[in-house]
């Protein structure tokens, strides 16, 4: 008589451990390993105009961070329902129709920061990120996965903007550092955090 020995048990991983394992990993790349504005460098021409002050850089963070996300689900939702041949218009679509939120809430609630940013909050329709982050990611990923890459790269996009718009009003207007409150003030400061930014990842 052949006698069998039982088969080894098969380990399973919990679903909910690796969705817990790939959000984490999605925060740790959009807030630093894969940092939009440090290491992609995207999104520079708001970010580099509007962060004169910590209130600017605070809004148009918060709006960029709005729109990726809003836009984001949208597109994670209806990506089986884009047609390949239209998908760019598509997306350029639904971030424009998340942009007109943003804007309306804007004008509604918050009139002096609005007309600060002025043309940079319908600019945000064009910024690269986003629409990178549609296409890449959003439009091949299920909606929580698609909703925690666009709010790790918008955090991680607020988080610069914010540092830099800090730097930049307390040179520009407690110091009196004129040449620092204007655009290529902060492109050179934006150039220094860069080379930290990556002087660290490479130690």
């Amino acid at each position: 008589m052949t006698v069998t020995s039982p088969a080894p048990p098969q380990s399973h991983a919990s679903p909910s451990a690796d969705t817990g394992h790939d959000l984490g990993k999605l925060f740790r790349q959009g807030i630093w390993t894969n940092n939009a504005a440090t290491i992609q460098l995207l999104g520079l021409c708001p970010l580099l105009a509007v962060s004169n002050t910590v209130d600017n850089a605070l809004g148009l963070g918060l709006a960029t961070l709005f729109v990726l996300v809003l836009s984001s689900t949208l597109i994670s939702l209806l990506r089986h329902h884009i047609a390949a041949e239209v998908r760019l218009p598509a997306f350029v679509l639904v971030i424009a129709s998340a942009v007109t939120c943003i804007d309306l809430l804007m004008q509604a609630y918050s009139v002096s920061l609005y007309r600060n940013l002025g043309i940079f909050i319908p600019l945000i329709v064009t910024n690269c990120l986003i629409l990178a982050r549609a296409e890449a990611f959003a439009s091949r990923q299920p909606v929580t996965l698609a909703v925690a890459d666009a709010a790790a790269m918008g955090l991680g996009f607020l988080l610069v903007i914010l540092v830099l718009g800090s730097i930049r009003e307390w040179l520009g207007v407690t110091l009196q550092v004129l040449v620092v409150a204007l655009p290529p003030g902060a492109f050179i400061i934006l150039g220094l955090m860069v080379a930290l930014v990556r002087s660290i990842r490479r130690s």
